[in-house]
């Protein structure tokens, strides 16, 4: 078996996660990183990295000093024997599992893989995908023959988009191997660069199943959090006062009503209700929080249009802005939004639909979404909005910390409405929350 000295890392896929394990690998070890998208590898080798997960000074820092090397090329890979794949796992129009760009990673690792060598997955996946799905492809393509020629692990990822507290190097991470042996050397592999260690999982379908059972209790926990928001709504009863209320108790879990979208807690149930079914169980309540929690921009985009009803506002052809689009907060990531439920919804009664976020790419956005973003908000010549620029409704959407301070009340028209979906704004300038 290989020696940690030995080791020479390949991580496949350089995006939200995939960059800042490489990165961080190459404190310690020789590491290239490979990525099927030439411009975003000639982004990054020019020390940027868009999704903003690796600072600039820090990208820079792994690439002069610590020699890691981004590239798209299959020669430039050839020489590792440790290969880390960190792509997505979508799932397709139905909701379905989609393993494409899990398989395409797989008959890449094949084509370089040698004797000795391992692979290691990090990608969400339900039990049993690295063994039944991804490896027959690598031995397919390869020709080597699992657990004799090559070895596997499986470490699931942790990354949290936009956060710079739970960062890769400060989390616990979960580890196995295809052998005691490989789950040893994987094991000590992340070790040596994590600041808080491992647990090493007993096998390999065990991480897996750790893995997609964190996002799916979060999905099932806010499901509650926002079927409570209806009824507290319903009900005449402020939600957010309900749960502060609630918090009071040491063991209360404390979550907050909202749009669930990105690329974990929004998709990765999927797979696990997928996988159950093949088995015969019906996971009613997984099942449930997901159709509840992707119901809730439709909602959010109709509790509006109360409020505007209530308030004598006309919603045919009314002017309404959205502030903010990406999936969470101060993070550029628009994978997944919930926010466009909202556009779809309110775009059945006018068209005069304005989205504003300073996070998000408008090219991106145009592009997956086919809707138009601004990043500067209409203002006049002293900074305030002219009177023709008003709206008629304003829905805070995602709490960027840009829009905290913002002055929502100047933005619509007299007796507009202004609807909170994140409950950030005062309570006297809304006249709606989630």
């Amino acid at each position: 078996m290989m020696k940690l000295s030995d080791i020479r890392i390949c991580v496949i896929g350089l995006g939200y996660v995939g960059l800042p394990l490489a990165r961080l690998f190459s404190t310690k070890y020789p590491t290239v990183g490979f990525d099927l998208n030439g411009a975003r590898v000639a982004a990054l080798m020019q020390g940027h990295d868009s999704t903003l997960e690796v600072s600039d000074e820090l990208l820079q820092e792994a690439i002069s000093r610590n020699g890691l090397r981004c590239t798209s090329s299959l020669d430039d890979i050839r020489g590792c024997n440790f290969y880390v794949v960190a792509v997505p796992t979508p799932v397709d129009e139905n909701n379905r599992p989609d393993l494409k760009p899990l398989k395409g990673a797989s008959e890449t690792v094949g084509r370089v893989i040698s004797k000795g060598d391992v692979v290691v997955y990090e990608s969400t996946v339900y039990p049993g995908v690295t063994e039944e799905e991804c490896l027959p492809v690598v031995e397919r393509v390869s020709g080597l023959i699992f657990n004799v020629d090559f070895f596997a692990g499986y470490s699931p990822e942790r990354i949290n988009p936009g956060d710079k507290k739970h960062t890769v190097e400060t989390i616990k991470k979960v580890t196995s191997g295809s052998t005691p042996e490989i789950a040893d050397l994987v094991d000590a592999v992340y070790g040596s660069v994590l600041l808080n260690g491992t647990h090493k999982a007993p096998s390999i379908k065990v991480a897996e199943a750790s893995k997609i059972i964190e996002n799916s209790q979060r999905d099932v926990n806010i499901a509650f959090i926002n079927e409570l928001a209806k009824i507290f709504n319903a009900m005449g009863i402020d939600t957010h006062d309900v749960i502060e209320a609630a918090s009071s108790k040491w063991n209360f879990i404390k979550l907050n009503p909202g749009l669930v979208g990105g690329h974990c807690i929004g998709v990765d149930p999927y797979y696990l209700i997928e996988k159950a079914q093949v088995y015969g169980v019906l996971p009613r309540i997984m099942t449930n929080a997901r159709r509840l929690n992707d119901g809730m921009g439709d909602y959010v985009a109709c509790q509006t249009i109360k409020c505007m009803n209530k308030k004598g506002v006309p919603v045919k052809d009314a002017r309404v802005l959205i502030l903010g689009f990406t999936f969470k907060e101060n993070c550029p990531d628009t994978r997944n939004t919930k926010v466009v439920d909202i556009v779809h919804t309110l775009q059945e009664y006018t068209n005069n639909i304005v989205i504003y976020d300073p996070w998000a790419d408008p090219d991106r956005v145009r592009s997956e979404y086919g809707l138009e973003i601004k990043t500067v908000i209409l203002s006049g010549a002293e900074g305030e909005v002219e009177e023709s620029q008003k709206f008629h409704a304003v829905i805070l959407a995602v709490a960027h910390d840009a829009f905290r301070d913002l002055d929502v009340r100047s933005l619509v028209v007299p007796g507009g409405v202004v609807y909170d979906v994140k409950g950030i704004l005062p309570r006297e300038a809304v006249d709606g929350r989630l």
